[in-house]
């Protein structure tokens, strides 16, 4: 029996992302200033292996080879970050014009190409000497965000035509100053409740900037979402669910759509949310082009307050498909993901900005890497993407997750989820099976 074949509008994006302290390495060339990843990984016992982004996939140097490979699996489009630190070594005042230079020449080359650049702004690396000022914990960080903005909007307005704000501001908020696993590891809910403000509050007062350098911009941000399952019917279960949805999901969406902050859940975590001044909300929800999502997996809520025992037989469980990262294998959490941000939110595009998993993968005799469970995992994403279309959704753009294999912040060199294969020794590209499969899918505009 054949195959169904899920056939996608013309107009359709297929791209590939990356970031820029998980590739570009340079770290400290070309008058780049430090980054809290760089302290970070540079503080024995953060990441492990020891393993920093001192030199990652040396694509600072290997660019015009890796945009080679972009145009060989026939992508259409390419998320990249820039380095704040890059650009502004200081984090604000005094430019760094070998920085500009190198992504003016990574745009021009995409371009060259016939690949649209995609424009991330903030990917985590925020320059160490606004972190030593209070980092988004302060205020000040949103104003040195907007300068930035400025600074690299005005130089590459007239090219780039979709730019993303800010990457996973939950991560940067949540992971980084209240559970201590990502830059600048710190381990304070009040920390982590006010920079998510400030965080909002930068992308918020952006917005506005991108549009007037860029003319005729796209202007998004990109939020990880995770849609959430209560173990079982209980009503302890269920209320578990709706505060891990209020926590990673609601206290972004309803903000940026102009709702403010989930009234259950600053009664819970807001420790007064003194930071919060006049006028903050109208900026945070300014409206957008597009949403962003980053979607890998599902949530499965369990209250402490009952027994494992109490749920029987109605428990929900993960399944037996788990990923190196140990996250669950759920194609079908994306389509309820991206039915919940149009039919509840109403935002009017969106894209999938990150997709992707992380499996053992080896180089064989033939020198060759195989890949079978990715190729399996974003078909069956993919699939659900289709089915949203068909519902009426406007998913105009996926992008897998990642290019290459990179430094995957904590767990360092360890997790690999790239299409394209880095033996990091040698800095040698092989493509795997999955971007060949990708490929032929972005040729085809199907799967099937």
């Amino acid at each position: 029996m054949e195959n169904k074949k899920f056939r996608f509008p013309k107009d359709f994006i297929w791209g590939a992302a990356t970031a820029s302290y998980q590739i570009e390495g340079a770290w400290n060339e070309d008058g780049r200033g430090e980054s809290i990843w760089d302290r970070f990984s540079h503080t024995p016992g953060k990441v492990q292996d020891g393993d920093t982004g001192d030199v990652a996939c040396d694509h600072y140097h290997r660019w015009e080879d890796d945009l080679k490979i972009i145009k060989d699996l026939g992508l259409k489009a390419y998320r990249f970050s820039v380095a704040w630190p890059r650009i502004l070594p200081s984090g604000s005042g005094s430019v760094n014009e070998a920085g500009l230079d190198f992504y003016n020449k990574l745009v021009d080359g995409l371009l060259k190409l016939d690949i649209e650049p995609y424009v991330t702004l903030y990917h985590w690396d925020l320059p160490q000497i606004l972190q030593d000022k209070g980092g988004w914990t302060a205020r000040a960080t949103a104003d040195a965000f907007v300068e930035y903005a400025d600074i690299v909007s005005r130089v590459l307005g007239d090219r780039v035509k979709n730019w993303i704000t800010l990457n996973e501001p939950w991560v940067s908020a949540f992971v980084g100053y209240e559970h201590g696993r990502h830059a600048p590891g710190h381990t304070s809910l009040a920390e982590a409740v006010a920079a998510a403000h400030h965080l909002l509050l930068a992308h918020g007062q952006a917005v506005p900037v991108l549009r007037r350098n860029s003319p005729n911009a796209h202007v998004g941000i990109t939020l990880n979402l995770s849609p959430q399952y209560p173990a079982s019917p209980s009503a302890a279960d269920r209320a578990a669910a709706t505060w891990v949805d209020g926590y990673i999901n609601r206290w972004f969406l309803d903000p940026l759509v102009g709702r403010g902050y989930p009234h259950d859940m600053v009664k819970q975590i807001g420790n007064g949310m003194s930071f919060v001044q006049e006028g903050d909300l109208d900026t945070i929800s300014t409206p957008l082009d597009f949403i962003g999502v980053n979607y890998y997996t599902r949530n499965i809520a369990r209250s402490e307050k009952i027994s494992e025992v109490e749920n029987s037989p109605r428990a929900v469980f993960r399944g037996d498909e788990i990923t190196e990262m140990d996250w669950e294998v759920f194609p079908e959490g994306l389509y309820k993901t991206l039915g919940r941000l149009y039919f509840d939110y109403d935002f009017p595009v969106i894209h999938i900005t990150e997709n992707g998993a992380a499996f053992v993968d080896q180089v064989n005799a033939d020198g060759e890497v195989d890949d079978p469970a990715r190729v399996s995992y974003i078909r069956r994403h993919l699939e659900q993407v289709h089915r949203a279309i068909e519902a009426g959704i406007p998913v105009k753009g996926y992008f897998a997750w990642s290019l290459m294999d990179n430094f995957e912040w904590g767990f360092g060199y360890s997790k690999r989820f790239g299409l394209v294969y880095v033996d990091y020794p040698t800095q040698t590209r092989i493509l795997k099976s999955s971007a060949k499969w990708y490929r032929d899918v972005v040729q085809r505009n199907e799967i099937g």
